[in-house]
């Protein structure tokens, strides 16, 4: 175990990911340059009476392709789709990290992976094949398929991570939950390495249907801040990044991309739906004491920025109360604008917008903002995109039941 008072530093060496409008980083990010919408009407799923038939759905992606190259574990190519763009996040992220596979010193390795709907799309077909189509069996992968954790299973046996290995599920905060957790266990000292992030794929009947139903969905587009918001566009993806210990990153002579520096954890303890000023507000703060830094050195924040009335509304009062003055001069925005909101694989996503943004020099817009809500007067990156060099930012994922998780991220040691 390492002494609490030397505790590790920890940096990003690899970053990966799929979503609606790139689906690796770098178009990801060319995405987020051109304020590319990934929100189109829903295609290849049936919909029968649903209202809402947009969503953040990823198009073409062929895991066969993408996944072609693993060795050790085949078993990917009958897993269910939030296992593959897990699979295919991971691998960008690994390979990013140069990391040599299988890895090396592998109960040193971490895998830890959120997810907050896991095997949505096999279970809802495997219902639909019994209940309606009266098939007698289902697929005899079903269960593997299912399970929340499956999508760390497949990473840790494709690349050899044995140490903890486990998913997680904190609805839209679990890839920072996920990234938070491997950071803490680089810095206790039981791992000097931890592949971590979230995954989901829920856009089926079932899914759609249910966050109808809850009334959070939006049938013309994800909106954040902007007086016309009318609630979330549900979407699909993954983000994962790999996490090294400064002392072996360097004796490998990795690169790295930036330093972890701070996490705060809260939950609401209040209400299942609406969210809490003082939880989110205090989230924040922890993410700043445990940086060790004060309010004014984050200059860009990835806002949760779900695009519903009220969330919104806490979010920028949240943000008020930890930045005080600072708060209308710092850069905020929702990426969540232009590729939906992915759920579990949220916190994973925004952290490698915060990531690039930092290594770019610019801060990702919020589309769709054409007019803001009054009660919402903060500098949210309205459109295009704007050139800042970027010291700190902070990427904030608030989830269903009250479940804050809050990152922040600086630049490598020196």
């Amino acid at each position: 175990m390492a002494d609490p008072g030397l505790a590790p530093r920890v940096v990003v060496t690899g970053m990966g990911v799929v979503t609606s409008i790139g689906q690796t980083v770098a178009n990801f990010w060319n995405g987020l340059n051109q304020g590319r919408s990934g929100i189109c009407p829903i295609e290849g799923v049936e919909l029968y009476n649903l209202k809402v038939r947009i969503a953040g759905q990823i198009r073409d992606f062929d895991h066969r392709a993408r996944l072609r190259h693993w060795q050790r574990d085949k078993t990917i190519l009958f897993s269910d789709r939030f296992s593959w763009l897990a699979a295919a996040a991971a691998d960008e992220a690994i390979k990013q990290s140069s990391l040599e596979v299988p890895f090396k010193g592998a109960h040193r390795v971490a895998c830890v992976i959120g997810s907050g709907a896991g095997g949505q799309i096999t279970g809802e077909t495997a219902s639909r094949n019994v209940f309606i189509l009266n098939k007698r069996a289902v697929h005899p992968m079903t269960l593997p398929r299912i399970v929340g954790s499956t999508a760390t299973a497949h990473v840790s046996i494709e690349y050899g991570a044995k140490g903890p290995t486990f998913g997680v599920c904190s609805a839209g905060a679990s890839a920072a939950h996920a990234i938070g957790i491997g950071r803490d266990y680089i810095r206790h000292g039981l791992v000097d390495v931890a592949v971590v992030g979230g995954s989901d794929s829920m856009i089926t009947y079932g899914g759609m249907l249910a966050c109808q139903a809850l009334r959070l969905l939006s049938p013309q587009g994800c909106f954040p801040f902007a007086r016309k918001r009318d609630g979330i566009v549900l979407a699909e993806g993954a983000g994962v990044l790999v996490l090294e210990s400064e002392r072996h990153a360097t004796e490998r002579g990795a690169k790295m991309l930036a330093e972890l520096c701070g996490l705060g954890l809260t939950s609401n303890s209040t209400d299942m739906v609406h969210p809490d000023i003082e939880a989110t507000s205090e989230a924040m703060r922890r993410a700043l004491d445990d940086a060790k830094l004060e309010p004014a050195a984050i200059d860009y924040l990835n806002a949760n920025g779900t695009a519903t009335i009220l969330n919104d509304l806490n979010e920028t009062q949240a943000i008020k109360n930890v930045f005080g003055r600072h708060a209308a001069n710092m850069g905020v925005s929702s990426t969540k604008s232009m590729y939906g909101n992915p759920m579990g694989a949220s916190g994973g996503i925004e952290a490698v917008a915060c990531l690039k943004a930092m290594e770019a020099g610019w801060m990702p817009p919020t589309i769709g903002l054409d007019e803001r809500d009054p009660q919402c007067d903060l500098d949210y990156v309205p459109n295009v995109r704007r050139e800042k060099k970027l010291t700190y930012t902070m990427s904030n994922s608030f989830g269903l039941g009250g479940l804050n998780a809050v990152l922040v991220l600086g630049p490598p040691p020196a």
